[in-house]
């Protein structure tokens, strides 16, 4: 006998109804389906809710929670470079990892980021730190929680996030190939702990924050370089990092 509490499996319509209200990119919605129609979902987005609802400021704003997959169908990534969550300050987060809206300071991670890019291949940093131009070409600016409550950085750790953000690395590591992972900290390098290594290329290194990077292990790694080699290697065209001005 089922334990009285114990849900009924979704039906296909019940699913339906489900996937047809999420926006996002068909091709994400399709590979993502079961766990967007799961019960860790159903439980995410009825603390989403209650989070939005709430007096405190939930960071991003809702229509761009989804911004990374919007911006880049799967059917495009060739790189991913995988955050903690998003900025948790006013005005900063706009579902990009790593990214801020043009109008807004850099952050530190993002000026160690860039500065790596300058020395590794000679593009000058941009005036601002808005990612979206890489976004468009291919590289999921992913972060490991999508919503962060205001001034507590991982505020909604351990909500269902992990999970949902686990199953689309796990969908490009089986559907995609030869992709780009790029992962900084210790935290992203164990949620990639099973990409196949035989078909995608992983850049590790110490996160770009200055409490990380100033230690060492973070300048000198030549990720965008590294990236851009492979990718030609394998006929895919190479990243364009030069932000517009």
């Amino acid at each position: 006998m089922e334990p009285l509490d114990a849900k009924a499996p979704k039906t296909a319509a019940q699913k339906k109804a489900i996937l047809d209200k999420v926006r996002l990119p068909e091709d994400w919605k399709m590979a993502l389906a079961d766990e967007l129609t799961s019960e860790n979902m159903d439980n995410l987005r009825a603390f989403l809710k209650e989070a939005y609802q709430s007096p405190d400021s939930i960071y991003p704003p809702a229509p761009l929670m989804f911004n990374a997959f919007n911006l880049t169908p799967l059917s495009r990534v060739k790189v991913v470079i995988l955050g903690q969550d998003p900025y948790h300050r006013p005005g900063q987060a706009m579902g990009l990892s790593f990214s801020v809206p043009k109008a807004i300071p850099k952050p530190p991670s993002l000026n160690n980021l860039l500065k790596e890019m300058a020395d590794d291949i000679g593009v000058q940093p941009s005036a601002h730190g808005d990612l979206t131009y890489w976004a468009q070409q291919g590289v999921l600016l992913l972060n490991s929680a999508l919503t962060v409550r205001e001034g507590e950085p991982n505020s909604h750790q351990n909500q269902g996030w992990e999970q949902f953000t686990d199953a689309v690395i796990d969908v490009i590591n089986e559907q995609t190939e030869h992709t780009v992972f790029i992962l900084w900290g210790s935290k992203a390098q164990k949620k990639g702990k099973y990409i196949h290594a035989d078909k995608h290329l992983i850049l590790t290194a110490v996160h770009p924050s200055p409490l990380a990077a100033n230690r060492g292990g973070f300048f000198g790694t030549k990720p965008f370089s590294k990236t851009n080699d492979y990718l030609r290697q394998h006929g895919r065209t190479p990243i364009d990092w030069q932000l517009p001005q």
